[in-house]
């Protein structure tokens, strides 16, 4: 792989710096955590440098992970500004900033090592509209609660038995399976299969997000949510089908939080389905044996549906330690459409605070996915087959694709209410792309994180 320019690093390191000193725009007291806001202004910045060393592999293919030594890396930042238009209605609207160099052009695994780097990524900075969505809240009584104000949350109190409706440009991941622990790659695990459910693929462009609609109910420690929103033009792309009654993606999750030993605890189940033209594994595989070739999506896509499920839990066994496990399943007859190439997922792992050997700041990650594909598909790659994110050309001994991530996460002292954190980060991976034959990988990270 080729060598990174400096200029490229240079324009990043330096944004950070300017997002840090931009930190003098917002000093927010704790105690004015229950003060309603009538605007805010957040922002973030993070660095994720990623290398990994040469490893074996009997064969390589197109889509296949380089086994040669390879660097990469990413920068995003984001400006979050929220407004209230009325009592109980908020707009909040976020560019982004984003620049980054993949390994192997993001191919060559089920679970990427880095959830910060999109399909579109590239080395020279790209300005977007990322989330630009009205929120109206109606108030159905029961307790009170404070409202912390943070990124594309303003500040004030609620109901806890309220109906929540969220509409315009924003991720389906913002609203459903919102793990405490494994959630967000900017400040916790990096692999795409550790950020949410790694069989969900839920409708979004190549960037991450997507135009659409939620409605959530909650009574006390339940909660219901459902949503629709549109999907790509074509598997993976980044311009939106707008035919959103035509072709879709709908979510419904249901949620409740309760105690266990004094601790808290929460679990999810989600359902989707997603209705698209997309290519059928089987419908390819026929076609390559009246062709005598390799199977490809390129002359079978048409409008077909995928189905999926996935269960989330998260369990605090101490106030310093958190656990959590997923599990998640698609049909797998169809080829991925908008998130990653994983028909199986099984994840779980633990966080632990630095409070627990005197700094507070700092966090330890250490989790383990657990990637597998549908019988289809792993005939499908066999034959020689490819998808958007693996294809060794040949597939002869399948094996799930294991993960195993660990991070460090240094919490640095606050500068002119900014706060940051420098992570160090390793993940061992076998099988990569479902093959026994190639791997094992070992990526290292060092991750900067910055917001106010």
């Amino acid at each position: 792989m080729r060598r990174l320019p400096r200029t490229q690093h240079f324009f990043a390191l330096s944004s950070l710096l300017l997002a840090a000193l931009a930190g003098t725009a917002r000093a927010e007291d704790a105690t004015a955590a229950a003060q309603p806001e009538d605007w805010s202004v957040h922002g973030q910045a993070t660095y994720i440098w990623q290398t990994k060393p040469a490893f074996s592999a009997a064969y390589s293919g197109e889509n296949s992970l380089s086994p040669s030594k390879e660097k990469s890396y990413s920068f995003t930042s984001t400006l979050f500004l929220g407004r209230r238009l009325g009592p109980d209605t908020e707009l909040y609207f976020n560019p982004e900033l984003v620049q980054g160099v993949p390994m192997s052009n993001l191919t060559g695994l089920g679970g990427p090592p880095n959830s910060e780097l999109q399909k579109t990524a590239g080395a020279h900075p790209t300005v977007y509209r990322a989330r630009l969505f009205v929120r109206h809240t109606w108030g159905l009584g029961g307790e009170r609660e404070a409202v912390a104000g943070e990124a594309n949350q303003l500040a004030g109190w609620q109901d806890k038995r309220r109906l929540v409706l969220t509409a315009g440009n924003f991720a389906a991941s913002d609203v459903f399976d919102g793990n405490g622990q494994a959630h967000d790659g900017r400040t916790q695990f990096m692999n795409w299969a550790l950020m949410t459910h790694g069989a969900w693929d839920y409708a979004a462009d190549a960037r991450g997000y997507s135009w659409g609609a939620t409605l959530e109910y909650y009574h006390d420690d339940w909660a219901l949510r459902a949503g629709r929103f549109m999907v790509p033009r074509e598997p993976n792309g980044l311009p939106l089908d707008h035919a959103i009654f035509r072709h879709y993606g709908d979510q419904v999750e249901l949620e409740r939080g309760y105690t266990l030993g004094g601790q808290p605890g929460r679990w999810r189940v989600l359902a989707f389905r997603n209705v698209a033209v997309m290519g059928r594994f089987q419908d390819a595989i026929d076609g390559s044996r009246q062709n005598q070739a390799a199977p490809s999506m390129d002359a079978v896509r048409a409008l077909h549906s995928k189905v999926g499920w996935g269960l989330s839990v998260e369990q605090a066994v101490a106030p310093e330690v958190g656990l959590f496990a997923r599990w998640s399943r698609n049909d797998g007859r169809s080829e991925v459409y908008a998130f990653a190439e994983i028909d199986q997922a099984f994840s779980a792992g633990a966080t632990l605070n630095g409070a627990l050997w005197g700094r507070a700041n700092d966090a330890l990650g250490m989790a383990y996915a657990r990637n597998g594909l549908s019988s289809v598909h792993r005939e499908y790659l066999a034959l020689g087959g490819y998808g958007f994110f693996v294809g060794d050309g040949r597939l002869d001994h399948y094996r799930p694709e294991q993960i195993f991530e660990t991070y460090y996460r240094f919490g640095l002292p606050p500068v002119r209410g900014v706060d940051s954190a420098f992570s160090l980060g390793w993940q061992h991976i076998r099988n990569p792309g479902y093959n026994a034959d190639r791997g094992p990988v070992n990526v290292y990270t060092a991750r900067f994180h910055a917001e106010f």
